[in-house]
């Protein structure tokens, strides 16, 4: 367990005399030192393993690398000593990104090569207690799916080709591991909460791309229908209303369990829901930039204020 304490304070106040001061300020100076040096390590390692894929790139060379720093990360990590916890959490985390990196390219983006880095990630987010890793494991996983990121010249973009199961498999993803997260260990609920979040953060983005353009998984149904009771407006408003439905589910649920990131994310992406549908109906005329700004205000002091009050509640 970890506690932070202002000894100037605690000593000027006389909840310390001055020799409990000098002895705590000496394990302090010893914690800085040490993290000092793991960080240093932590760099010598990632310079060379940057150094020699510069000199060997191929795909082997990051394969291999990521594997050899994983593995040595990981065995710091089984070895529970603490003095070494910074330098072992970054050889795992850099040495996996390397090895991912490197199944990717020799798998030419394949879904096997995503899900079998999931599955890396995964559990090596079990052995060292990451929560990154497991949040890496689940994005890896929507990869599978088609989930993607992307940069052109001054603009990046996301991509969600599947929304329609994106939403359906990360929703029973992010409920499964809610339900079991407290029947788990305390030492691996961090991680199964990084996994949970990651999850309801991509079934929003599925819910806001389909909401636009709909999902190409529905067309069959559409070819057999009437194209004037369904069209792919219509149904990327369906969606859109949908969302909107599960996101007000998603806040009631969460302020009465007390959960205030919940209630945070829903508002934050109720709000994305609004603005996206707002413009897509009304454009951006002036008015129509007037009333969404402040109706942007009114949120963002209710979420003020809603954070400082739950915060004083706890």
């Amino acid at each position: 367990m970890k506690v932070t304490l202002d000894l100037d304070a605690l000593l000027g106040a006389g909840s310390i005399d001055q020799l409990e001061y000098d002895k705590l300020r000496a394990f302090s100076r010893e914690g800085t030192s040490t993290l000092a040096f793991n960080i240093l390590v932590a760099f010598g390692v990632v310079a060379v393993a940057g150094a020699t894929l510069a000199l060997l790139p191929t795909a082997l060379t990051a394969v291999a690398l990521g594997a050899g720093i994983c593995a040595a990360g990981l065995a710091l990590v089984l070895k529970r000593d603490v003095q070494w916890h910074v330098l072992a959490v970054v050889g795992v985390v850099s040495g996996a990104l390397l090895f991912g990196g490197g199944i990717v390219k020799l798998g030419d983006g394949s879904i096997a090569s995503f899900l079998a880095i999931a599955v890396v990630f995964a559990a090596a987010a079990i052995v060292a207690r990451s929560g990154l890793l497991a949040a890496l494991a689940v994005l890896a996983l929507s990869c599978c799916l088609g989930a993607r990121t992307g940069y052109l010249h001054a603009m990046y973009f996301l991509g969600i080709e599947a929304p329609l199961y994106t939403i359906l498999v990360f929703s029973a993803l992010a409920a499964l591991l809610h339900g079991s997260s407290s029947r788990i260990a305390p030492d691996y609920r961090a991680i199964a909460t990084a996994a949970t979040r990651t999850s309801v953060f991509l079934v929003n983005f599925g819910f806001w791309i389909a909401s636009l353009w709909g999902d190409r998984a529905l067309h069959p149904v559409r070819e057999a229908l009437d194209h004037s009771l369904w069209s792919v407006r219509a149904e990327a408003r369906a969606f859109a209303v949908v969302w909107a439905l599960v996101l007000l589910a998603a806040g009631i649920f969460g302020w009465k369990s007390d959960r205030r990131w919940l209630v945070n994310v829903a508002a934050v992406f109720a709000a994305v829901d609004f603005y996206t549908q707002w413009f897509e109906w009304l454009g951006a005329t002036p008015a129509s930039v007037l009333i969404a700004g402040l109706a942007a205000l009114a949120l963002a002091i209710a979420l003020k204020s809603f954070n400082r009050k739950t915060a004083l509640a706890a």
